[in-house]
Protein backbone atom coordinates (compact mmCIF):
# COMPACT_ATOMS: atom_id res chain seq x y z
CA UNK A 1 0.00 0.00 0.00
CA UNK A 2 0.93 3.69 -0.94
CA UNK A 3 2.56 5.82 2.06
CA UNK A 4 0.17 9.09 2.04
CA UNK A 5 2.81 12.18 2.52
CA UNK A 6 2.17 15.50 2.62
CA UNK A 7 4.97 18.37 2.25
CA UNK A 8 3.95 20.86 4.06
CA UNK A 9 5.06 24.09 2.72
CA UNK A 10 5.71 22.49 -1.03
CA UNK A 11 6.76 25.95 -2.87
CA UNK A 12 9.79 26.66 -1.08
CA UNK A 13 13.46 25.49 -1.89
CA UNK A 14 13.53 22.54 0.26
CA UNK A 15 9.86 21.51 -0.53
CA UNK A 16 10.41 21.42 -4.39
CA UNK A 17 13.41 19.45 -3.99
CA UNK A 18 11.63 16.77 -1.51
CA UNK A 19 8.59 16.86 -4.41
CA UNK A 20 11.15 16.14 -7.29
CA UNK A 21 12.98 12.78 -5.40
CA UNK A 22 9.11 11.97 -4.15
CA UNK A 23 7.04 12.17 -7.57
CA UNK A 24 8.32 9.39 -9.74
CA UNK A 25 7.83 6.95 -6.70
CA UNK A 26 5.41 3.93 -6.89
CA UNK A 27 5.36 3.49 -3.13
CA UNK A 28 4.90 7.22 -2.33
CA UNK A 29 1.29 8.81 -2.72
CA UNK A 30 1.58 13.07 -2.55
CA UNK A 31 -1.35 14.43 -1.26
CA UNK A 32 -2.02 18.14 -1.74
CA UNK A 33 -4.57 20.80 -1.45
CA UNK A 34 -7.05 21.79 -3.44
CA UNK A 35 -5.70 24.97 -5.36
CA UNK A 36 -8.48 27.02 -3.95
CA UNK A 37 -8.94 25.27 -1.01
CA UNK A 38 -4.87 25.66 -0.65
CA UNK A 39 -4.86 28.38 2.05
CA UNK A 40 -7.56 27.65 4.11
CA UNK A 41 -6.28 26.22 7.56
CA UNK A 42 -8.85 23.57 7.58
CA UNK A 43 -7.90 22.05 4.84
CA UNK A 44 -4.21 22.00 6.05
CA UNK A 45 -4.90 20.53 8.74
CA UNK A 46 -7.43 17.99 7.14
CA UNK A 47 -4.14 16.56 4.77
CA UNK A 48 -2.23 16.86 8.25
CA UNK A 49 -3.82 14.16 9.83
CA UNK A 50 -4.89 11.63 6.82
CA UNK A 51 -0.83 11.73 5.96
CA UNK A 52 0.97 8.61 6.95
CA UNK A 53 4.12 11.34 6.89
CA UNK A 54 4.37 14.80 6.88
CA UNK A 55 7.43 16.99 5.83
CA UNK A 56 7.79 20.32 7.29
CA UNK A 57 9.29 22.76 4.71
CA UNK A 58 8.23 26.07 6.46
CA UNK A 59 9.68 28.87 8.77
CA UNK A 60 9.88 28.09 12.41
CA UNK A 61 6.73 29.18 13.72
CA UNK A 62 4.87 28.01 11.09
CA UNK A 63 6.44 24.28 11.66
CA UNK A 64 5.59 24.72 15.63
CA UNK A 65 1.41 25.48 14.19
CA UNK A 66 1.25 22.65 11.91
CA UNK A 67 2.42 20.46 14.64
CA UNK A 68 0.34 21.25 17.47
CA UNK A 69 -2.68 20.56 14.26
CA UNK A 70 -1.93 17.03 14.59
CA UNK A 71 -4.41 14.66 16.20
CA UNK A 72 -3.66 11.60 14.52
CA UNK A 73 -1.57 9.62 16.70
CA UNK A 74 0.10 7.79 13.46
CA UNK A 75 1.25 10.82 11.75
CA UNK A 76 5.11 10.93 11.54
CA UNK A 77 6.57 14.12 11.04
CA UNK A 78 9.76 15.09 9.71
CA UNK A 79 10.56 18.53 10.28
CA UNK A 80 13.21 20.54 7.68
CA UNK A 81 13.12 23.77 9.74
CA UNK A 82 14.96 24.82 12.74
CA UNK A 83 11.86 24.61 15.09
CA UNK A 84 12.97 21.29 16.69
CA UNK A 85 16.53 20.57 16.09
CA UNK A 86 16.75 20.74 20.15
CA UNK A 87 13.77 19.98 21.34
CA UNK A 88 12.88 17.07 23.86
CA UNK A 89 10.77 14.33 21.95
CA UNK A 90 12.19 15.20 19.02
CA UNK A 91 14.77 12.71 17.00
CA UNK A 92 17.98 14.24 15.22
CA UNK A 93 18.09 12.76 11.73
CA UNK A 94 21.80 12.45 11.09
CA UNK A 95 21.58 8.72 11.22
CA UNK A 96 25.26 7.84 10.11
CA UNK A 97 26.49 9.39 13.59
CA UNK A 98 25.67 6.19 15.85
CA UNK A 99 24.13 2.87 15.48
CA UNK A 100 22.09 3.79 18.46
CA UNK A 101 20.74 7.05 16.75
CA UNK A 102 20.35 4.82 13.37
CA UNK A 103 17.84 2.74 15.13
CA UNK A 104 16.08 6.24 16.51
CA UNK A 105 15.52 7.40 13.28
CA UNK A 106 14.26 3.90 12.22
CA UNK A 107 11.51 4.59 14.66
CA UNK A 108 11.23 8.08 14.95
CA UNK A 109 7.67 9.96 14.95
CA UNK A 110 9.01 12.77 15.24
CA UNK A 111 12.34 13.92 13.65
CA UNK A 112 13.87 16.98 12.67
CA UNK A 113 16.18 17.42 9.72
CA UNK A 114 19.67 18.87 10.37
CA UNK A 115 20.74 22.37 9.10
CA UNK A 116 23.29 22.35 6.33
CA UNK A 117 26.35 23.84 7.99
CA UNK A 118 25.32 21.52 11.24
CA UNK A 119 25.76 18.53 9.47
CA UNK A 120 28.83 19.05 8.00
CA UNK A 121 30.25 20.07 11.34
CA UNK A 122 28.72 17.23 13.27
CA UNK A 123 30.39 14.67 10.86
CA UNK A 124 33.64 15.76 11.90
CA UNK A 125 33.54 16.52 15.52
CA UNK A 126 30.96 13.79 17.03
CA UNK A 127 33.17 10.85 16.35
CA UNK A 128 36.11 12.89 18.02
CA UNK A 129 33.85 13.73 21.15
CA UNK A 130 32.11 10.49 21.10
CA UNK A 131 35.40 8.07 20.60
CA UNK A 132 37.13 10.25 23.03
CA UNK A 133 39.84 11.92 21.21
CA UNK A 134 38.87 15.27 21.72
CA UNK A 135 37.80 16.82 25.13
CA UNK A 136 34.63 18.39 25.53
CA UNK A 137 35.92 21.30 25.99
CA UNK A 138 37.54 21.93 23.22
CA UNK A 139 38.15 25.04 21.76
CA UNK A 140 36.87 24.05 18.39
CA UNK A 141 36.21 26.43 15.61
CA UNK A 142 34.92 26.72 12.09
CA UNK A 143 34.43 28.27 8.34
CA UNK A 144 31.70 26.70 5.98
CA UNK A 145 31.23 28.06 2.68
CA UNK A 146 28.25 27.32 0.49
CA UNK A 147 26.26 28.74 -2.26
CA UNK A 148 23.35 31.12 -2.07
CA UNK A 149 20.45 28.53 -2.88
CA UNK A 150 20.82 28.08 1.32
CA UNK A 151 19.62 31.44 2.18
CA UNK A 152 16.07 30.42 0.44
CA UNK A 153 13.94 32.20 -2.46
CA UNK A 154 14.83 35.71 -1.23
CA UNK A 155 18.51 35.25 -1.25
CA UNK A 156 18.51 33.19 -4.54
CA UNK A 157 16.13 35.89 -6.35
CA UNK A 158 18.94 38.74 -4.91
CA UNK A 159 21.91 36.61 -6.69
CA UNK A 160 19.29 36.43 -9.83
CA UNK A 161 19.28 40.11 -10.00
CA UNK A 162 20.92 41.15 -13.85
CA UNK A 163 23.75 42.78 -13.68
CA UNK A 164 24.57 41.46 -10.17
CA UNK A 165 25.17 43.93 -7.67
CA UNK A 166 29.03 44.53 -7.29
CA UNK A 167 28.92 43.32 -3.42
CA UNK A 168 27.27 40.11 -4.15
CA UNK A 169 29.94 39.05 -6.77
CA UNK A 170 32.57 38.42 -4.08
CA UNK A 171 32.27 35.78 -1.30
CA UNK A 172 29.82 37.18 1.43
CA UNK A 173 30.70 36.38 5.82
CA UNK A 174 27.74 36.60 7.95
CA UNK A 175 26.21 36.01 11.61
CA UNK A 176 29.28 37.36 12.45
CA UNK A 177 27.74 38.40 16.13
CA UNK A 178 28.37 34.46 16.83
CA UNK A 179 24.68 34.06 16.89
CA UNK A 180 24.41 32.04 14.20
CA UNK A 181 20.93 29.37 14.52
CA UNK A 182 22.72 26.05 13.81
CA UNK A 183 25.12 27.16 17.06
CA UNK A 184 22.56 24.82 19.21
CA UNK A 185 22.08 22.17 17.83
CA UNK A 186 25.71 21.52 16.62
CA UNK A 187 26.67 22.27 20.70
CA UNK A 188 24.26 19.58 21.51
CA UNK A 189 24.97 16.59 19.31
CA UNK A 190 28.63 16.70 19.74
CA UNK A 191 28.40 16.80 23.32
CA UNK A 192 30.21 20.24 23.59
CA UNK A 193 31.20 22.37 26.65
CA UNK A 194 31.09 25.53 24.61
CA UNK A 195 29.59 26.50 20.79
CA UNK A 196 32.42 26.23 18.45
CA UNK A 197 33.57 29.49 16.96
CA UNK A 198 31.33 29.63 13.68
CA UNK A 199 32.02 31.77 10.48
CA UNK A 200 29.99 30.98 7.48
CA UNK A 201 30.43 32.54 4.11
CA UNK A 202 28.32 32.95 0.56
CA UNK A 203 29.29 32.97 -2.38
CA UNK A 204 27.97 33.81 -5.92
CA UNK A 205 27.25 29.92 -7.05
CA UNK A 206 23.93 28.50 -6.75
CA UNK A 207 24.49 25.10 -4.47
CA UNK A 208 27.17 22.86 -2.93
CA UNK A 209 29.55 23.79 0.37
CA UNK A 210 32.54 23.31 2.25
CA UNK A 211 32.45 23.19 6.22
CA UNK A 212 36.72 22.88 7.50
CA UNK A 213 37.34 22.31 11.14
CA UNK A 214 40.99 23.17 11.99
CA UNK A 215 41.92 20.46 14.49
CA UNK A 216 45.28 20.79 16.77
CA UNK A 217 46.61 17.45 17.87
CA UNK A 218 48.15 18.69 20.67
CA UNK A 219 45.38 19.64 22.08
CA UNK A 220 43.47 16.16 22.00
CA UNK A 221 42.99 13.50 24.35
CA UNK A 222 44.83 11.10 21.60
CA UNK A 223 47.05 12.48 19.75
CA UNK A 224 46.97 10.95 16.01
CA UNK A 225 48.78 11.94 13.10
CA UNK A 226 46.90 13.38 9.36
CA UNK A 227 47.16 9.65 8.11
CA UNK A 228 46.02 8.25 11.49
CA UNK A 229 43.10 10.55 11.53
CA UNK A 230 42.27 10.03 7.74
CA UNK A 231 42.28 6.16 8.65
CA UNK A 232 40.03 6.51 11.76
CA UNK A 233 37.38 8.36 9.49
CA UNK A 234 37.74 5.62 7.51
CA UNK A 235 37.23 2.97 9.91
CA UNK A 236 33.91 5.36 11.85
CA UNK A 237 32.25 5.66 8.38
CA UNK A 238 32.48 2.29 6.67
CA UNK A 239 29.35 1.49 7.16
CA UNK A 240 27.47 4.34 5.42
CA UNK A 241 26.14 4.44 2.32
CA UNK A 242 26.38 8.35 2.25
CA UNK A 243 29.51 9.45 3.21
CA UNK A 244 32.65 8.77 2.05
CA UNK A 245 36.24 9.50 3.27
CA UNK A 246 38.14 10.62 0.79
CA UNK A 247 41.86 8.79 0.40
CA UNK A 248 44.66 11.06 1.14
CA UNK A 249 45.09 14.00 -1.60
CA UNK A 250 41.61 12.49 -2.97
CA UNK A 251 39.32 14.65 -4.94
CA UNK A 252 41.48 17.85 -4.26
CA UNK A 253 42.81 19.13 -7.54
CA UNK A 254 47.12 19.08 -8.58
CA UNK A 255 47.01 22.72 -8.07
CA UNK A 256 45.64 22.16 -4.00
CA UNK A 257 42.16 24.04 -4.64
CA UNK A 258 38.92 22.10 -3.34
CA UNK A 259 35.49 22.81 -5.37
CA UNK A 260 32.96 24.00 -3.11
CA UNK A 261 30.55 22.86 -5.22
CA UNK A 262 31.99 19.43 -6.77
CA UNK A 263 28.94 17.77 -4.96
CA UNK A 264 26.26 19.74 -6.29
CA UNK A 265 22.96 17.47 -7.27
CA UNK A 266 23.80 15.16 -4.97
CA UNK A 267 22.86 13.64 -1.86
CA UNK A 268 26.32 12.09 -0.68
CA UNK A 269 28.95 13.87 1.56
CA UNK A 270 32.70 13.59 1.29
CA UNK A 271 35.10 14.02 3.76
CA UNK A 272 38.67 15.13 3.31
CA UNK A 273 41.56 14.41 6.08
CA UNK A 274 44.76 17.51 4.98
CA UNK A 275 47.33 19.42 6.83
CA UNK A 276 49.81 18.11 8.12
CA UNK A 277 50.54 16.20 12.06
CA UNK A 278 50.91 20.05 13.40
CA UNK A 279 47.87 21.34 11.72
CA UNK A 280 44.92 19.02 10.34
CA UNK A 281 42.00 20.37 8.28
CA UNK A 282 38.59 18.09 8.52
CA UNK A 283 36.45 18.72 5.23
CA UNK A 284 32.89 17.64 4.39
CA UNK A 285 32.03 18.64 1.04
CA UNK A 286 28.33 18.38 0.33
CA UNK A 287 25.43 19.71 -1.28
CA UNK A 288 23.96 22.27 1.03
CA UNK A 289 20.34 21.00 -0.87
CA UNK A 290 20.92 18.00 -0.94
CA UNK A 291 22.24 16.04 1.91
CA UNK A 292 21.90 19.19 3.62
CA UNK A 293 18.19 19.74 3.29
CA UNK A 294 16.41 17.77 1.13
CA UNK A 295 18.06 14.51 0.26
CA UNK A 296 18.59 14.13 4.30
CA UNK A 297 15.11 14.16 4.64
CA UNK A 298 13.95 11.65 1.56
CA UNK A 299 16.81 9.74 3.91
CA UNK A 300 15.31 9.77 6.80
CA UNK A 301 11.97 8.58 5.82
CA UNK A 302 12.98 6.27 3.98
CA UNK A 303 14.91 4.30 7.33
CA UNK A 304 11.42 5.42 8.96
CA UNK A 305 9.41 3.06 6.34
CA UNK A 306 11.98 0.33 6.57
CA UNK A 307 13.00 0.33 3.10
CA UNK A 308 16.76 1.41 1.56
CA UNK A 309 17.62 4.57 2.82
CA UNK A 310 18.77 5.35 -0.85
CA UNK A 311 15.92 4.89 -2.54
CA UNK A 312 15.27 8.28 -4.82
CA UNK A 313 18.58 9.58 -4.19
CA UNK A 314 21.01 11.15 -6.19
CA UNK A 315 24.84 9.70 -5.93
CA UNK A 316 27.93 11.16 -7.17
CA UNK A 317 31.37 11.18 -6.97
CA UNK A 318 32.62 14.81 -6.73
CA UNK A 319 35.59 16.16 -9.10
Amino acid sequence: MKKRVFIDGSEGTTGLRIHERLSSRGDISLIKAEEEKRKEPSERKKLINSADIIFLCLPDKAAKESVSLIENENVRVIDASTAHRTAQGWIYGLPELSEERLTAVREAKRLSVPGCHATGFNVLVYPLTEMKIAPQGYPFCAHSITGYSGGGKKMIAEYGEKPLPQCLKSPRQYALSQCHKHLPEMQKTCGLSFPPVFTPIVSDYYSGMVVTVPVLPRLLDKKMTAEEMMEFFSDYYKKSKLIEVMPKDGGIAEDGFLDAAAMAGSDGLQIFVAGNDERILLISRFDNLGKGASGAAVECMNLMLGIDELKGLRLKKGS
